[in-house]
């Protein structure tokens, strides 16, 4: 009964929660992000804090650039668009009157009142408002974490350590090491599949002598960051800006977009996030799935390096089933073992976060060599 108890608990407390924890997990994600650059530069010669305000800086600059590129563009053809609707919709009703199993829906979109539309949209917008604040509270609250953890990596890593027992020290700093190239590899697949349909759309909208292109093309790539409603946010705005140009265009460039869009969700991300997360495209389409349901678009974003992660951290724990042989069987087990006596060895009475150095040290180690390092391979790090 208490453990049945307990596990009620832990559900309650994990749905309360479950906004805090998507926080944590994407401050995490964007700190495995960045740590590299930031990394890269203090082995350049700048100091810690200096490093993290250019790493931040040249973001927020980039993502500036890439807002003058696409929002001048998209909103001149948004007003275009406006200015033209009512001449699309006669237009639009005249093509569909040459049917007449479409005639009744060319009599609906001629009466169509386009006013009443932009007034429900207002409406909505303002209902969203409050909902939308909350959403940007946690975006800061995700990014001030990531800066926090960014500044001061030693004190954020001392703190795990400190409340993980020691034995499991250097397994946890695997973990560690095995989450940061999980983010890298997460990072790189999505920059491969935005680059990938950014192209295309340019390409498309090229061929075609479409205005704009690059700066559709551009918010192609951003928009394929959303997994759930990227595809529609990139279908939408290609549709409006042709449809001054003619149905057969509209329909010709739509449908090769959604085309791209099926080759891109059915072959190409399976095969980049299976390759650089290990997992198969069955267990994408499922975790995209379930982070969806759970999480909407936060959620699917955060989807796949979270499942490749608990499959991780299920291998560094070696959780065994009935009937498996148990470490001593294992050759890996015994070398980590061996590794972990090292450890303790070597931080015996020493701070966590002087440990977590060791740890770490080991970790890598064990990961390049493939095999557990000898004791003289890590000391303890000199005392300031």
């Amino acid at each position: 009964m208490l453990v049945a108890a307990a596990c009620v608990g832990a559900v309650w407390l994990l749905v309360r929660l479950w906004p805090v924890l998507l926080v944590v997990a994407a401050s995490l994600i964007l700190v495995g992000t960045l740590n590299p650059i930031v990394g890269a530069l203090q082995a350049r010669g700048l100091r810690r804090g200096a490093a993290v305000a250019a790493t931040l800086l040249t973001l927020a600059a980039v993502f500036a650039g890439l807002a003058l590129v696409t929002a001048p563009a998209l909103w001149a053809e948004l007003g275009r668009f406006v200015h033209e609707l009512p001449h699309l919709q006669g237009r639009v009703a005249t093509w569909l009157e040459r049917s007449a199993f479409t005639t009744p829906l060319a009599e609906s979109i001629r009466q169509a009142d386009p006013g009443k539309l932009f007034v429900s949209s207002g409406r909505e917008v303002f209902e969203l408002s409050s909902r939308f604040g909350a959403r940007a509270g946690y975006a800061a609250t995700t990014v001030a974490l990531a800066v926090y953890m960014l500044l001061d990596p030693e004190r954020s890593q001392g703190a795990l350590y400190a409340i993980v027992p020691r034995q499991y020290h250097v397994r946890l700093a695997r973990v560690l090491l095995g989450l940061e190239t999980i983010v890298g590899g997460y990072v790189r697949g999505q920059l491969i599949t935005s680059a990938a349909i950014g192209a295309y759309v340019f390409a498309l909208l090229t061929l075609f002598h479409m205005p704009n292109a690059l700066a559709f093309g551009v918010f192609a790539a951003l928009a394929d960051v959303l997994p759930l409603v990227g595809g529609a946010l990139t279908i939408v705005p290609i549709a409006l800006v042709a449809l001054p140009h003619g149905m057969p265009l509209t329909v010709t460039l739509v449908s090769l977009v959604i085309l791209y869009q099926e080759l891109e969700n059915r072959i190409i991300a399976p095969r980049v996030y299976g390759r650089v997360l290990r997992l198969d495209a069955v267990a994408v389409t499922i975790a995209l799935l379930v982070g969806g349901q759970l999480g909407g678009v936060l959620g699917a974003l955060l989807a796949l390096p979270i499942a490749s992660g608990l499959r991780m951290i299920v291998e560094e724990l070696r959780v065994e089933l009935p009937g498996q042989p148990g470490d001593a069987a294992d050759p890996r087990a015994r070398d980590e073992q061996r590794a972990e006596e090292t450890y303790e060895a070597l931080t015996a009475g020493a701070p966590a976060q002087e440990a977590a150095v060791v740890a770490v040290a080991i970790a890598d180690e064990i990961r390049k060599r493939g095999h557990t390092p000898a004791p003289r391979a890590v000391s303890m790090p000199a005392k300031p």
